[in-house]
């Protein structure tokens, strides 16, 4: 699935951030950002929700980026509830696009689970305000971004969106309040836990379609 996997350390806010960057088998087609639960209650690069997403991100031919956020694994600094996390990730794609000019170049999804879309949303407003490059795709998977928001929030119209039925940390309805004023379909996976416990081939399907319409019209 992929050719090689390494340890790259990016320079945050508060310091190193620590990440694993994992290359396909053939020439990329892009890159993608993979962002991971709750720091203070367990949630790490090696979450399973998340290394779905990025298999998914690699055998679309992409670059899978998993940073470990603030206080996690090696990276720096403290658990800074999103403020700080999404200042680290505008500064960790500044410093891909300078490491790898040419995979930055192509395709870019920018996905996070958890309170790891409270920062992928959150950064996507920033790209967006900013006037920088903006993702191809914005994928979110159980959906904590009004727990964590600091700032307005500007997602796409084509943003994905997956929940569990049964989500026991992030109700379906919480989600749901976040998707409604903005107009967003959510796919919503039945009986599925937060975790997604037992539903990540379902998940991983979900991505791949997704995915695949990369530089397609919606």
């Amino acid at each position: 699935m992929f050719a090689r996997i390494e340890n790259r350390v990016f320079q945050g806010l508060a310091g190193d951030m620590d990440c694993l960057v994992e290359w396909p088998d053939d020439t990329p087609a892009g890159w993608a950002l993979v962002l991971h639960p709750h720091p203070l209650y367990g949630g790490a690069r090696e979450n399973k929700v998340v290394t779905t997403i990025a298999r998914a991100c690699l055998q679309r031919g992409l670059v899978a980026v998993r940073p470990n956020f603030r206080g996690v694994g090696k990276s720096a600094g403290r658990f800074d509830a999103a403020v700080g996390e999404t200042g680290d990730m505008r500064a960790l794609a500044d410093q891909f696009s300078q490491a790898w000019p040419q995979v930055a170049d192509g395709q870019w999804v920018l996905a996070g689970f958890s309170f790891g879309t409270a920062v992928a949303a959150q950064l996507y407003s920033t790209l967006h305000e900013q006037g920088a490059k903006a993702p191809d795709a914005l994928l979110l998977m159980g959906t904590a971004v009004e727990r964590f928001r600091f700032r307005e929030v500007t997602v796409p119209a084509d943003t994905l969106l997956v929940h569990g039925e049964l989500d026991e940390v992030v109700p379906l309805s919480e989600a749901m309040d976040f998707a409604r004023p903005r107009g967003l379909p959510m796919v919503v996976v039945p009986d599925a836990s937060h975790f997604f416990h037992g539903k990540l081939v379902v998940l991983k399907q979900v991505l791949a379609q997704r995915l695949a319409t990369l530089g397609q019209a919606w």
